[in-house]
């Protein structure tokens, strides 16, 4: 069977780096069985004979009205799919789809009528807010960093002042590559669309969200970008762990060697929200 990326290059790349990334979170026990969502803003590489091709299958509703996606085109992981069965066949574990002129549905156009992640109202959100503020965003990640979910069991860190304090604390390229921090959204039902919207409220100042209990949120230019900044503060937080485990609350950097990282790195110098 002939692929939409057979002829598309450009396209392949695209799909071969969530395959990539995919193979990562299997690898690192983020993904377990079918756990995590990937979705992927392909719009920029679809061109006239894609954009002809048929749905593959009746069209869904999305839950809510997305403005800014009427005619958008994205790669989903599929519902119920093994990310490391993606990393090996990412066209028979994911889809992708169009949104219909109404932006509060979808249909299915490629390769076949795998039906997209549940988490697709709260992915779907993410990419309409960052379409509506110009951002260069382009892929959304959900996965479940054991450590960061760990963290998310113990009350004092879901403080996301405090959280972000520590993370930032541990070493120094934390705070130089996630110098937004780590939002926190209290456990809400997974898939539901208050967890879409409360998710769509803290990536407004943070590039990573942590759902209490359940996993990460994480928005880049690529899937790459938002898999390096999850990476980033799970290393973190390991080294919390780890240095917790010998016996004793770790230090951390100080306020006074945090302000420093940021003053000479021309990182943001405000307390995430």
């Amino acid at each position: 069977m002939e692929s939409v990326l057979d002829k598309r290059p450009a396209l392949k790349a695209v799909i071969d780096q969530v395959a990539e990334v995919t193979g990562y979170l299997w690898q690192k026990g983020w993904a377990e069985r079918n756990g995590g969502n990937i979705t992927v803003n392909i719009t920029e590489y679809v061109d006239d004979e894609m954009a002809a091709l048929p749905a593959l299958a009746p069209a869904k509703q999305i839950g809510k009205v997305l403005p800014c996606l009427n005619g958008k085109y994205f790669y989903a992981k599929g519902t119920g799919k093994r990310m490391r069965d993606l990393a090996r066949r990412p066209m028979q574990n994911g889809a992708i789809i169009r949104i219909c002129p109404d932006c509060a549905s979808y249909e299915i156009i490629a390769d076949e009528p795998v039906m997209p992640t549940s988490e697709l109202p709260s992915h779907l959100a993410l990419q309409d807010y960052l379409l509506s503020t110009g951002s260069t965003y382009k892929a959304t990640l959900h996965t479940h960093p054991i450590e960061l979910v760990a963290m998310s069991h113990i009350k004092r860190f879901l403080r996301p002042d405090e959280m972000t304090r520590v993370l930032w604390s541990m070493i120094p390229e934390t705070l130089a590559f996630a110098p937004l921090g780590i939002g926190i959204v209290p456990y809400t039902l997974p898939g539901s669309v208050e967890l879409a919207d409360a998710t769509l409220e803290q990536i407004k100042y943070h590039d990573v969200v942590l759902w209490e209990k359940h996993g990460t949120v994480a928005v880049g230019t690529d899937i790459m970008d938002a898999f390096d900044q999850t990476d980033v503060l799970c290393k973190a937080a390991n080294i919390y762990m780890c240095a917790r485990a010998m016996g004793s609350e770790p230090e951390g950097m100080t306020d006074e060697a945090i302000r420093e990282v940021q003053e000479v790195f021309h990182l943001p110098t405000t307390r995430p929200c």
